[in-house]
């Protein structure tokens, strides 16, 4: 089972080497690229203003994150809800900087970018001349994103979700077509992720009836002694 994590963040700004803060967290938990439902989604009291410039971009205030948590009182929780499985970020090196920032302040260990997926890497590979922002693959790939007014990290965990699945081609193989067997197990899982048929406890009975049956031995037999067919005759092939 592949656990996989998407996740995206909102911020007071750009750059966070000048003092800019995360102020809301939001992953969504995948297996084998299906969402479970599993959700981690906070919003953080960044202890510094937000400018209008950013609060006009995700629409949180100052005033409303005042009194939501730090990021020292969820920095536990989340971390264990990421585990060590893969991350999935659109733009990893902006999101990776903020949660590495944040981490360190608390002197806990930071998160690898070996460990990362990229989709805006990957979208960038597909799709070369294109463009790569949430809102236009979503649009390429036909996923509604009309909800999305403004950016909010959860919202975004969402939509990226859809689009990771398009930009691996994945979609059809995710549909998880798989039967139970015996054991519980599914027969794509017991297969290594191919569908197996079951064989029949008993083979069909034939639809001929012996009219039909007698009428095509007379019309083989009519076809002369040196007829390929009246080989099949009795079941049988000549080598």
């Amino acid at each position: 089972m592949q656990r996989e994590i998407v996740l995206d963040t909102e911020t007071t700004g750009l750059d966070h080497a000048r003092g800019d803060r995360i102020i809301e967290i939001g992953c969504i938990e995948l297996l084998n690229r299906i969402p479970t439902g599993r959700e981690f989604h906070c919003f953080i009291n960044p202890e510094r203003d937000v400018p209008a410039e950013a609060e006009a971009v995700h629409g949180l205030s100052t005033a409303f994150l005042a009194d939501k948590p730090l990021f020292a009182a969820v920095a536990d929780e989340f971390i264990d809800f990421i585990g060590n499985d893969v991350l999935v970020i659109h733009n990893a090196t902006f999101d990776i900087g903020f949660l590495n920032m944040e981490l360190e302040r608390l002197a806990k260990p930071r998160i690898s970018h070996d460990r990362v997926v990229d989709t805006l890497a990957l979208s960038r590979r597909k799709h070369p001349g294109g463009v790569h922002n949430l809102d236009a693959l979503c649009k390429r790939y036909g996923i509604d994103n009309s909800k999305r007014t403004k950016h909010g990290a959860l919202m975004d965990s969402l939509l990226l979700a859809e689009v990771y699945v398009e930009l691996l081609g994945e979609r059809q193989a995710n549909l998880q077509l798989g039967r139970s067997n015996a054991n519980g197990a599914s027969a794509s899982a017991a297969s290594g992720g191919a569908v197996v048929a079951a064989k029949r406890p008993a083979p069909l009975p034939s639809r001929l009836t012996a009219d039909d049956v007698a009428a095509h031995r007379s019309f083989i037999e009519s076809l002369g002694e040196t007829a390929l067919w009246r080989r099949y005759l009795n079941g049988q092939t000549e080598t």
